[in-house]
C-alpha cells in the first residue's frame, strides 16, 4: 500500500470507530508500518485540515472528530459473521485487501455490544483448510491484475497450461470470473491468440503491469464462454 492509499485508509479506519480512538501501535499493526510512520501520517493529515485529535492516557490514541463519523450500522451479529465467512478465503480472490478493510469497518461501526456478540459468534465457526494448501501464494500476482483491471492497462503474463507448458502473453484485461468451485479466473483479450481467453489465476506464473492503455471493448465481450456455466455479476443493491 503506497502512502496516499494509506492516508486515505487511516481516515476511513478512524471514521468507522469515531468517537472511539485507535492507538498508533494498533494502527501500525493494521497497516504493517512502524508507529513512527503512523505518527508522521497523522501529522500530515492534521496539517491538511483533517480533524484528528490525540486522546492522552494509557487507553488513548487518535480519534476523528465525531461529526465525520459513521452512524452505528444495523447489522446483526449473524449478518456480520455471514460476511466474515464469505470473506474467509479473501486472500485468494480479487480485492482481498479491500475485503478485509470493509469487514473491519463493518464490525468497528456496529454498536459496541453487537460487535462483541459478533466476535463471540464468530468463535463458534470453524473453517477447515487443506494443510497441503499454501494460501496467499498468488496474492502478489492478483494485486497486479487488480491494478490492470481498474486502470484498463495491458498486462504481460507468463501462463502455464494444464500440461505445465509456459507461454508469454500480452493480455488486455476484461473481467474477473469465479467458478463454481471457488477458482478465480481472468477473462481478457489475448494478443497471442487474437481472441478472448480465460486464464486461471493460480496458473499465472508472473504478471507485469505495462503503461499501455488497453483499447475499449464492451464488457459483454468478455463474458466467460465456459460450458455449463451461466455468467452472473455481483449486485450492490
Amino acid at each position: 500500500m503506497n502512502r496516499t492509499d494509506r492516508l486515505y485508509a487511516l481516515v476511513e479506519d478512524l471514521r468507522a470507530i469515531s468517537p472511539r480512538c485507535r492507538s498508533a501501535r494498533d494502527l501500525a499493526r493494521r497497516f504493517e508500518v512502524s508507529p513512527r510512520t503512523i505518527e508522521r501520517d497523522i501529522g500530515a493529515l492534521q496539517q491538511a485540515g483533517v480533524p484528528i485529535y490525540a486522546e492522552p492516557g494509557r487507553r488513548g490514541g487518535y480519534a476523528l472528530e465525531k461529526s465525520m463519523s459513521l452512524p452505528p450500522l444495523n447489522f446483526t451479529p449473524a449478518e456480520a459473521v455471514a460476511v466474515a465467512i464469505a470473506l474467509s478465503r479473501a486472500e485468494e480472490q480479487p480485492f482481498a485487501d479491500q475485503a478485509r478493510s470493509a469487514l473491519r469497518k463493518l464490525v468497528a461501526a456496529m454498536p459496541g455490544a453487537e460487535g462483541e456478540r459478533a466476535r463471540t459468534l464468530a468463535a463458534r465457526v470453524q473453517i477447515l483448510t487443506d494443510v497441503k494448501r499454501e494460501p496467499g501464494g498468488t496474492a502478489p500476482i492478483v494485486k497486479v491484475i487488480e491494478a490492470a483491471v481498474l486502470g484498463h492497462s495491458v498486462l504481460l503474463i507468463r501462463y502455464a497450461d494444464k500440461s505445465g507448458a509456459i507461454t508469454s502473453r500480452e493480455v488486455e484485461p476484461g473481467t474477473f470470473a469465479c467458478g463454481r468451485s471457488g477458482t478465480w479466473y481472468l477473462v481478457g483479450w489475448c494478443r497471442l491468440r487474437d481472441a478472448v481467453r480465460v486464464f486461471r489465476l493460480d496458473r499465472i506464473v508472473s504478471a507485469v503491469l505495462t503503461e499501455e492503455r488497453a483499447p475499449h471493448r464492451p464488457i459483454e465481450h468478455f463474458d466467460a464462454d465456459v460450458p455449463e456455466m451461466i455468467v452472473t455479476r455481483p449486485t450492490l443493491d
